[in-house]
This record gives structure tokens, sequence and C-alpha cells, in this order.
């Protein structure tokens, strides 16, 4: 098995192993429809067996950060579809990763009547951004209503809906990375003694039934999940445990997910584990704490421990990455001025180096 094989997720066939990793770009608009250069943007990656798209709300209410994108009204939803017709036009597959923030941004994000909320009134120890782009201190979160669990759970569900409908392949919960659904994962953020919390499974069951709600709306194998066991971002240092995780994968057993995406912050037991329990396409990413090289992903690749691999930052300067790994072309480094910039600089114009779009030096 090597990175160039191709592999069967779900309904379609990926024509390799290497997944484009979701990114936070940062180009909407105030009202968080793409620009029509992002399609642009992920049609020269669409090399990439897989795209997972940067983070998009489902609804304004769950919204983090000026210029990302929504996936809640038909002016997005026409945006994600000119998205989907750019990958596919360059023989590529797609999915949108939602991702709901919860306790991680600023109320002046929000319009009324959405306000921050999370599992629990719990503050996240880290700085955010206003909505005139300040960096201030996190606020606290309203923790949630039961009924209001259930709300966003149908969001969510409309949200994927909304993405098939765009022609997209199929979306990804953004369950990483201190975000809502990891909230409710974790037992240093998740402190209700209702239904949704108190132990492993009531953790899990939020994330279980989001899932189940976006399976049942547009097919299980159209649906995957990403999660970060053990990570430290957006202040989540030490409040997971490994038996909230396990009883997520006994809650999800059976619904026939197309994959899950695990952050790997080291090789540990639990990833292992996971690794072993999970049934179908298991992707992983080494993250901060492991190469992204070529070498290193296609070692996991040949040694079975994931099906999939995905890179980020690679693929924001290399739009060709596959066929340069394939041909043995040096990569071109990225330059972080312009990651979260507004306009195309930094996304649409970094050139190939291979194949018929190839920069001619």
């Amino acid at each position: 098995m090597s990175l160039f094989d191709p592999w069967t997720l779900g309904r379609i066939t990926l024509a390799n192993r290497v997944v484009m990793a979701p990114m936070t770009r940062n180009r909407a608009a105030d009202d968080g429809v793409l620009p029509s250069y992002v399609a642009e943007y992920y049609g020269q990656r669409a090399g990439a067996g897989l795209i997972v798209t940067e983070g998009t709300q489902p609804s304004e209410g769950a919204r983090g950060y000026a210029g990302t994108p929504g996936l809640h009204n038909d002016e997005q939803q026409a945006a994600w579809a000119e998205v989907a017709d750019a990958v596919h036009a360059g023989g590529g597959s797609v999915f949108c990763q939602l991702m709901h923030t919860g306790r991680i941004g600023h109320s002046s994000l929000l319009p009324a009547p959405w306000d921050l909320v999370a599992p629990s009134a719990v503050t996240a120890d880290v700085a955010v951004t206003d909505a005139s782009g300040r960096e201030v201190p996190a606020e606290t979160p309203r923790a949630l209503e039961t009924d209001e669990i259930h709300d966003i759970v149908e969001v969510y569900a409309r949200s994927a809906e909304r993405a098939v409908e765009a022609g997209l392949d199929g979306v990804e919960l953004h369950g990483a990375n201190g975000y809502l659904p990891h909230q409710f994962l974790s037992s240093g953020t998740n402190l209700r003694e209702d239904d949704y919390g108190g132990s492993p499974e009531k953790r899990a069951r939020f994330v279980v039934e989001v899932l189940t709600a976006m399976a049942q709306r547009i097919g299980s194998d159209r649906v995957g999940l990403r999660l970060s066991p053990g990570g430290k971002f957006n202040d989540m240092q030490g409040l997971d445990d490994d038996e909230t995780y396990l009883a997520l994968l006994d809650g999800l057993d059976g619904l026939g997910l197309a994959y899950l995406h695990v952050l790997r912050r080291r090789s540990t037991p639990l990833h292992e584990e996971l690794r072993r329990r999970w049934n179908t396409t298991f992707i992983l990413n080494t993250g901060y704490f492991g190469s992204s090289d070529f070498e290193e992903l296609d070692a996991i690749v040949a040694a079975g421990e994931a099906d999939l691999v995905s890179v980020g930052r690679w693929f924001i300067s290399n739009p060709d990455l596959v066929e340069r790994w394939r041909q043995g072309v040096a990569l071109s480094p990225w330059n972080e001025d312009t990651f979260y910039t507004p306009g195309p600089v930094g996304l649409t114009d970094y050139p190939a180096a291979t194949g018929p779009t190839a920069a001619i030096s």
C-alpha cells in the first residue's frame, strides 16, 4: 500500500490516499458567503484524494470567527455549489466541515437572538477576537438548555442536507480542537448532570445524536467525524478522558459513517485503540507532533496505521502536492502572513509545478 493507491470511501472512489485537511482561511464575506475565487482555490487542489473544507458554520449562532463561511441559507449554498463544481471538474471529491465553535468566539460576532453557548458555563482561558478585530479575553458562555441542544442537532442535519443539495460529496463534523462537540466530550468543559453529561456515555450523547441525525438525512456514507483526543488547543489541555472516546465509538457502532479523522497529539494506546475499533475508513492527521513529509506519511499507510492521511499547510503552497510527491518535485514554502488575509493573494496565487497548469519558469 502507498499514498498513491486508490481508496473507496463510502459511495465514492478516491484517486489516492492523501486528504487535504480542513484549514480556516477567513475569506468569506460578513454574511458568510464565499467569494468565487475560493472555488478556484479548492479546484486547484482537486488532485488530493479528498478535500475537507474549512470549518463552516451550520447557523448564525455557530460563528466564532470573522471571515468564516456558513452553510445555512441559499446564498451560502450557491457559493458552495461553485466549490463542488470546481473540485469535481478537476476529478476530485470534497466534504464540507461543519463547525460550531461553542464557547470559543465572541458575542459581538453573533446577531440577536444568538448568544455564546456551551454545555456548561465554563470560561476558556484564551484570547478571542471580537467583531472589531481586537483580541480580548474569552467570555463566559451560557449553558445550553436541553431543548436548545435538540435545536442544534437539527441545525447540523439541515446544513448537511444543504451540503448535498449544493453537490458536495458529504460533510465532516468538527468534533476536535475545543469547539462545541469537543466541549461536550470533555469532563472539564461539560459539567452537566442531565442526559448530556455526568458519565462517558452521556458526554458522548450530543456527538452521537448529531452524527445520527446527519446520517439519516444524507446517508451515513456521506458523513465523517474529526476528533482530537488529548488536544490542547482552545484551553482543552488535560480536559479529555479516554473512556468518553471509547463510549463515543460504542455509540456510533453500526451507524456506518464514512470515516473517522483523528488528529494525533502523539502515538498513544488510545489512538491505537480507536484505529482498532473503527470499522470504516480511518484518517490520521499527524498535526504538530509529527512530520507531514511524504516518507513518514507513506510509511503510516504502508504499516496500516491509517487508511488515509491528511495534510494541511503543504496544500496551501502546493496545489499539486500529490503530483509533486509522485514526481519527486521540490515543495514550495508557504507564507504564514497570508493565511487569513482577505482576497486571493496567498490563496489562489501559488503556482502548480506539475501537469498542464504548471508555472513556466
